[in-house]
């Protein structure tokens, strides 16, 4: 049975995940590769994740480096039990850089460096408190679309995470973003809140930051996935190392595609989409997504889950 990987982004850290692999010998590979991460930014990520406290954490510049360690931890963790490759990877936002280097296209040391000066840009992009995100649940994808429209109004607020039918991620100027909600509600969106973020991601405020992260890309090697490797910038697989480029520079500031992409994983073959990170967002939303009793969606959360998925994939 064919099986995808499926690596989550910012938003599904917390203080104390990956404490579910409790045995001795997943503890022992988890604080490897957090060692290894460590070394390249100078402090001790593993004991920002296992003791906090959440609002350093959950600091941009700091939640990058430590998600894509989370996810090639479990990934690492994985393959160390005897699990097969996917035929598959894929990645929501900061989740795309943990399945290039799943998929062997990117180093992971560069990719640490790369992901923590990601964060960095993307904070300094727009000043603190004037950016602003919100989830629009209950609403048509066109719906919000014509919201933002009529929010504009001169400023900048656009939908930025198509993450399944009915849940829609709007980014922009706070002001904009705070119309679009009152247009998302008078067009009947059943809930539609500010999200607890200030930087206004993958909207094209974030022009400036990729400007500056294209710079520093261009200096990292990328080689050409031993996976297949299908972006959630537009859906598609890639595989060119150039064009992968081009893709994580472009990524910063454009929508993430997730509908479209389980859609394109799931017309690929795959039976069983597994969410390799902390949390269970994926999965949650592939299900949405994707109502077929023949696919499974599940997620690396604990040993029980890892053995679990393990004994179907083998």
């Amino acid at each position: 049975m064919a099986f995808g990987f499926v690596f989550p982004g910012q938003g599904s850290q917390s203080v104390g995940m990956l404490s579910g692999f409790a045995s001795a010998d997943a503890q022992a590979l988890i604080r490897e590769s957090f060692a290894e991460a460590s070394g390249v930014l100078g402090y001790d990520l593993w004991q920002r994740v296992a003791e906090g406290p959440s609002e350093q954490l959950n600091a941009t510049e700091c939640t990058q480096p430590a998600m894509l360690a989370a996810g090639i931890a479990t990934f690492r963790l994985w393959r160390e039990r005897g699990g097969a490759e996917p035929a598959v990877v894929a990645g929501h936002s900061l989740g795309e850089f943990s399945a290039l280097v799943a998929a062997g296209a990117l180093e992971y040391a560069a990719a640490i460096d790369l992901v923590r000066f990601r964060g960095q840009v993307m904070q300094e992009a727009v000043p603190f408190g004037t950016g602003a995100m919100a989830a629009i649940l209950g609403l048509e994808d066109a719906g919000v679309l014509e919201a933002c429209g009529e929010a504009a109004q001169g400023g900048v607020v656009e939908a930025v995470n198509f993450n399944a039918p009915g849940q829609v991620v709007i980014a922009g100027e706070r002001g904009a973003v705070e119309r679009a909600i009152e247009a998302a509600k008078a067009r009947g969106a059943k809930r539609a809140v500010i999200l607890p973020v200030s930087v206004p991601s993958h909207s094209s405020l974030m022009s400036p930051a990729a400007e500056r992260f294209g710079e520093r890309l261009a200096g990292v090697a990328l080689r050409a996935p031993r996976l297949r490797f299908i972006s959630a910038v537009d859906a598609q697989s890639h595989e060119d190392p150039q064009a992968l480029r081009t893709l994580l520079v472009r990524q910063l500031s454009s929508p993430v595609r997730w509908t479209d992409t389980v859609r394109r994983l799931t017309g690929a073959g795959v039976a069983e989409l597994i969410e390799c990170g902390p949390g269970k967002v994926l999965t949650a939303l592939n299900r949405r997504i994707e109502r077929r009793p023949d696919l499974a969606c599940l997620a690396l959360e604990d040993d029980a889950s890892l053995e679990a998925a393990l004994s179907g994939a083998r």
